[in-house]
């Protein structure tokens, strides 16, 4: 079954007469929907790094962006580094946000409902004695993340508690942490 829509429509920056062609086309050949997305990391120095990302695989064919994303790593002074950046589970927060307001709003506008703002606020839980190798007891990354949206709209607090569920379900960043999802590390000589 196709979804159709008349003209051109544009709900939360979205054009969702594009989104459900992009369905339709998905649902008539699948292969498409198969992506693989790409970072390039380099270490300068100390705790500080530096991520290119600049060409993936979608829609069976190779791309790229518009322009090379550049994303410095760092970790704060208390854990020796220079605050150049982000530290890296400060990131894995930064996608997770990201990515369920993303999923949040593109559902919405899916179903015609005008956002006027989305907000975020997330916190992780980390014990640095797992990163550091002090206890085998204590666990390397975040034990509990926890994720509050504000949602600013003309609707009921069900509907936004239904676009919050909407965005874990179909957020691949929340499914990524949340499933465990494995990694493979090798050596690339």
């Amino acid at each position: 079954m196709k979804t159709t829509i008349e003209k051109k429509k544009i709900v939360n920056g979205v054009n969702v007469s594009e989104l459900f062609s992009t369905i339709d086309a998905i649902k008539e050949t699948p292969d498409i929907a198969k992506s693989k997305f790409r970072a390039h990391n380099k270490w300068v120095k100390g705790g500080h790094n530096r991520t290119k990302i600049k060409d993936f695989f979608g829609a069976k064919e190779e791309r790229s962006h518009k322009k090379t994303f550049e994303l410095d790593a760092d970790e704060p002074p208390l854990l020796l580094g220079e605050d150049i950046g982000p530290n890296p589970v400060e990131y894995v927060l930064t996608g997770l946000a990201a990515c369920m307001t993303t999923g949040l709003v593109y559902h919405a506008a899916a179903k015609g409902i005008d956002i006027r703002k989305v907000e975020s606020r997330l916190e992780g839980d980390i014990d640095l004695r797992g990163f550091l190798g002090i206890s085998p007891d204590v666990p390397v990354g975040y034990e509990n993340i926890r994720v509050y949206f504000k949602i600013d709209a003309d609707i009921s607090d069900e509907e936004k508690e239904e676009l919050i569920k909407m965005a874990q379900k179909y957020s691949p960043v929340f499914n990524t942490v949340f499933n465990a999802t494995p990694v493979s590390v090798k050596l690339d000589k």
